[in-house]
């Protein structure tokens, strides 16, 4: 199907033919790769006896009987599955569903391999932060180890949460001529309301609750198996595999344990079967993720104000590829790109009302219809995302594609002639402070543009001390340096949005500036992140002192020390004493910290 070229919105053409430009070298030597690896026979007959026993060793002997006669193609089962993460614990049962549905479609399938899982919200704050966002290449790396084994023909993915989905997808591409697809859990049931959350939270911060009520209310939050209800990094990244075309239509918020959620497993085995090196109509990955499928996935960021881990994760996604992408794209799609929902933390909904709605189906529905999407990339399913306009449901145990709901709401979900906001939920700032990021989608107008002094801090207990202290009522821009990939592997900062929650609540201008990352359910507290160069390199937040006054403003993509030019550039960077990490395991990830590219090239460790 070619794309109809004067049915897109023409910054839609002039990003992608831009990063098409700029890919051109990358993507041809990428691809260059994945065809010589590439053939029509199944991977295992190029092993040796003793290497193909080794493979079948532990088989059942139907099992043992199918992978020698060459003839089934093999799948590869690789899952981030442990019983410690909600989102992860339903992954468990999975492998039985696939190893039956592959029997049935005569294929075999193997448990490959598992990769880690760690969870953000249970490390939040702590030392163990500091391994999260390289726990990401370490998936990649693990999901590497897992099919090296060449002994598979197509593989499934099953991971959920933040750096989960991001690693597999990045390790998965350097097998890029074996079709993959990927699997989720689904979101836990609805427990207290996320606004309800929040609230509860702020009153902690604020010294008018104890430790005994906070944790109540964080249980029934977070109360049951699957994913956290909220629309973060674990429930953005469904949302991009969908708009990728690399899960079922329509399957991304199907919750756990229930008989639409089996069948989808089934069915994605069948469908990566069919699509299996060995089949005819063979659609390796590395091929059917180019351009077109990573610029939809940062319009289906932009449009449903996704989280803002995404603009690391999908720049190393896409370099995984041969692709080059950049937040000068992100930017300049989000000036056309409209907000189409507002899903908790950017509004009061949770991903189950979202999808009750219409969720993923809606928002492609919608983004396709004004030409902001393409239509024509390729998909699992096949070429052309108009599948994925559908839902899923269940006709006597089959999957069937159906138009969407009728129900609507429109403080969850809206078409793109009515949209919440003209622009997309994400904006790139630049100035003498560096370049860095803004999640516009959750903020008020009012709270768009600050200019206030600067308050120093180095660590996130330095922050919170001082709001404990009550140092902090006041206009300010909080300045929290040295927590880049260089520095400590860029932790989140989520344990700060209460505190300077609360004082956005109490009528006070502040805003956030760091090199480090917030939370994919960042919310209303302006926060300028993921600044580049990080203060560690001698970027420019280290030559910040207390009292200069920052001006961040959203709507220009504004952010300066307004400081005279003479005094700026004769300043010094002021550097920490560096101790090395101790604990944790922080000790063996200092080549990660010695060798990471910053956050504006993917936060990449190796390559």
């Amino acid at each position: 199907m070619a794309t109809d070229v004067h049915a897109l919105n023409p910054i839609l053409i002039a990003v992608t033919a831009r990063v098409r430009a700029r890919s051109q070298a990358t993507r041809e030597a990428y691809l260059r790769h994945l065809r010589s690896q590439k053939d029509q026979s199944v991977s295992r007959q190029h092993l040796s006896c003793a290497n193909l026993a080794h493979l079948a060793a532990a088989s059942s002997d139907p099992e043992k009987a199918a992978l020698k006669t060459m003839q089934w193609p093999n799948v590869a089962i690789v899952s981030a599955y442990n019983d410690l993460l909600s989102a992860h614990q339903p992954l468990q049962y999975y492998p039985v569903l696939i190893k039956d549905a592959a029997r049935e479609s005569n294929a075999t399938a193997q448990f490959a391999g598992g990769v880690p899982a760690m969870c953000d919200g249970i490390t939040q704050g702590r030392p163990g932060m500091e391994l999260s966002l390289f726990s990401r290449d370490v998936i990649a790396l693990s999901t590497a180890v897992a099919l090296t084994h060449d002994g598979f023909d197509a593989a499934v993915m099953m991971g959920v949460c933040d750096k989960i989905v991001p690693g597999l997808l990045m390790g998965a591409l350097q097998f890029g001529w074996l079709p993959t697809i990927f699997v989720s859990a689904g979101p836990m049931p609805s427990g207290l309301p996320n606004s309800e959350k929040a609230k509860v939270r702020r009153e902690f911060a604020e010294g008018k609750i104890d430790q005994v009520e906070l944790l109540e209310a964080e249980s029934k939050s977070y109360h049951a198996p699957g994913t956290c209800t909220f629309y973060g990094t674990a429930n953005s990244n469904q949302m991009l595999l969908e708009a990728m075309g690399l899960m079922l239509p329509g399957s991304a918020f199907v919750a756990p344990h229930t008989e639409l959620r089996d069948a989808l497993t089934r069915e994605s085995t069948r469908v990566v079967i069919e699509r299996s090196k060995v089949r005819s109509n063979a659609l390796p990955i590395g091929e059917m993720i180019d351009e077109r499928s990573i610029i939809n996935a940062m319009v289906a960021l932009l449009a449903t104000g996704g989280s803002t881990n995404h603009t690391i994760h999908l720049i190393a996604i896409a370099k995984a590829a041969g692709i080059r992408i950049n937040w000068d794209d992100f930017d300049e799609l989000s000036g056309v790109v409209p907000l189409l929902a507002r899903v908790y933390p950017n509004g009061e909904a949770d991903v189950n009302r979202f999808h009750e709605l219409g969720g993923t189906s809606f928002v492609i529905r919608e983004l396709l219809s004004a030409g902001l999407m393409h239509r024509d990339a390729e998909t699992i399913l096949g070429t052309g995302l108009d599948r994925y306009t559908k839902t899923a449901q269940l006709d006597q145990e089959q999957i069937v594609y159906v138009d969407l709901p009728t129900v609507t709401d429109p403080s969850v979900l809206r078409p793109i002639s009515e949209p919440f906001k003209a622009e997309g939920g994400l904006k790139v700032l630049r100035g003498n402070l560096g370049r860095a990021v803004i999640k516009t989608s959750a903020m008020k107008p009012e709270h768009f543009v600050i200019e206030a002094p600067a308050r120093i801090f180095e660590t996130q207990h330095q922050l919170t001390q001082a709001f404990k202290a009550g140092e902090l009522q006041r206009d300010f821009v909080a300045v929290l340096r040295f927590q880049g990939p260089k520095a400590n592997g860029m932790p989140e900062l989520h344990e700060l949005t209460p505190a300077l929650s609360s004082l956005l609540n109490q009528g006070y201008k502040v805003a956030l500036v760091t090199d480090g990352r917030m939370s994919g359910a960042s919310g209303p507290v302006p926060a300028a992140i993921h600044t580049t160069p990080e203060a560690l390199a001698r970027g420019p937040l280290a030559k910040l002192r207390d009292g200069d006054v920052v001006r961040l403003d959203a709507h220009t993509g504004q952010l300066d020390a307004l400081v005279d030019v003479a005094t700026w550039q004769s300043r010094e960077a002021v550097m920490p004493v560096v101790e090395e990490a101790q604990g944790f395991g922080r000790e063996l990830f200092k080549v990660f910290r010695t060798t990471v590219s910053d956050a504006e090239h993917g936060a990449v460790v190796a390559g």
